[in-house]
């Protein structure tokens, strides 16, 4: 019997009806996204996804317009800016000074261009440069043994051949080489007796043509200076986070290892959370996983500078990068300026390319300083120019361009301390 023969069949009312036919055209998931096409998703997969937390995803009326934004105040280059065809000059320099330290821990590597090492390369790269500083603690062997290794197993890892996506490709290397090289020396360090404690920052700059992968452990910092056409200033942006113990999210992996944070050091001895070395604090959640961040060179890019922690302490980035820009001024009165053909801040035509294909102004170039009681500043462009002094000893294609009577002095109620002697 129908228990309910009485009751007429429901009819469906027009809300109801409205609402499934929405429900069937609105995405599963976000209201807001559009759901992306094959032909959309075979681009993407050329592009690369998204690699690093701080990079937003591109929407389909900017991709592939310009870079993804690295930072908040990092504009991002116009068409005009990042022109594929022009593959800007890189070119390092390097300054240091020791301080009340007996030995100089510290290290710098100057690779101006490293294709010919890293082939069979994709047909998307054209040129690959490395630049990095390395600023030591405990001893000098875990710096030196970085600088003499780190880019060796770069090379060694870097991805043969074509690739999908360069950008997942050269962060998965950057990724391996931190970790194989920090395995090499801690194996190297607990062979020893007693064993080696010593330890390392770095700070490393891998140019991929005209994007710069920029990979970093400790307080070592890569600072940017880019020309701002509409206030006509220089800023100094960040291109690397510090790892300091006192960090909230350093602290918290310190904790969850079994270790702690004592007057802003790790078990009240190390000043840095993430480093090279250091075998006795790795157990306590010190870590030599690097963060990695991107960034594409464009016509306003200046410099980049690579500087350990003293220089730091003593100036602030806009500070260091003011000087910086000083020491290049058409008319700065060192020695080889004009000998060396080198234009407005110190730049110059790239044998085989017309300055002209650039732009005005000046190019890329790279100043940094190794620092532990040394620091320096300086600056590269795409000529080389004659050193003042003696190139330093390890690194004899590494000029410094900053004379002694140029270096700044410490501000008033800044005492120069261990990093940053003058």
């Amino acid at each position: 019997m129908d228990l309910f023969g009485d009751l007429p069949e429901p009819e469906p009312s027009p809300r109801s009806t409205a609402g499934r036919e929405a429900q069937k055209k609105r995405p599963l998931l976000f209201d807001d996204l559009p759901p992306s096409s094959s032909e959309k998703s075979g681009k993407d997969v050329q592009k690369g996804s998204l690699l690093f937390d701080d990079l937003p995803p591109a929407s389909s009326a900017d991709s592939g317009s310009g870079p993804s934004l690295l930072f908040d105040d990092l504009p991002p280059a116009s068409s005009g800016d990042s022109d594929s065809s022009v593959i800007f000059g890189l070119k390092g320099y390097v300054a240091e000074r020791k301080g009340e330290r007996e030995e100089m821990q510290d290290a710098h590597v100057i690779l101006n261009d490293i294709t010919e090492e890293c082939k069979p390369l994709s047909s998307l790269i054209s040129r690959v440069s490395y630049f990095a500083v390395f600023d030591g603690h405990g001893g000098v062997r875990a710096s030196k043994f970085a600088a003499q290794n780190l880019h060796q197993n770069l090379i060694r890892k870097f991805p043969k051949g074509e690739v999908i996506s360069v950008e997942k490709t050269v962060k998965r290397c950057l990724l391996d080489t931190f970790k194989h090289t920090d395995e090499e020396f801690l194996k190297q360090a607990s062979s020893q007796k007693p064993a080696w404690k010593d330890g390392s920052t770095a700070t490393c700059v891998l140019a991929v043509d005209n994007v710069l992968y920029i990979a970093n452990l400790g307080d070592s910092r890569a600072i940017l200076c880019r020309y701002n056409e509409e206030s006509h200033r220089h800023a100094a942006l960040s291109l690397s986070k510090e790892h300091n113990p006192t960090q909230y999210e350093e602290r918290m992996r310190i904790q969850k290892a079994g270790g702690n944070v004592r007057d802003g050091r790790v078990l009240g001895v190390l000043e840095v959370s993430r480093s090279i070395g250091d075998g006795q604090y790795k157990r306590c959640g010190v870590t030599s996983v690097p963060d990695i961040k991107r960034c594409q060179l464009t016509q306003n890019d200046r410099f980049i500078m690579l500087a350990c922690d003293g220089l730091f302490k003593v100036f602030t980035p806009e500070e260091a990068v003011t000087f910086i820009l000083s020491c290049l001024e058409v008319g700065d009165g060192g020695p080889g300026w004009e000998r060396a053909g080198l234009g407005p801040f110190g730049f110059g035509k790239t044998p085989g390319r017309s300055c002209s294909s650039c732009g005005p102004g000046p190019r890329q170039a790279f100043a940094w300083g190794s620092v532990s009681g040394c620091h320096h500043l300086s600056s590269p462009g795409h000529r080389p120019w004659r050193p003042v002094g003696p190139a330093h000893p390890t690194c004899p294609e590494s000029p410094s361009p900053v004379r002694p009577d140029r270096l700044p002095h410490p501000q008033p109620g800044k005492s120069p301390g261990e990093g940053h002697g003058w």
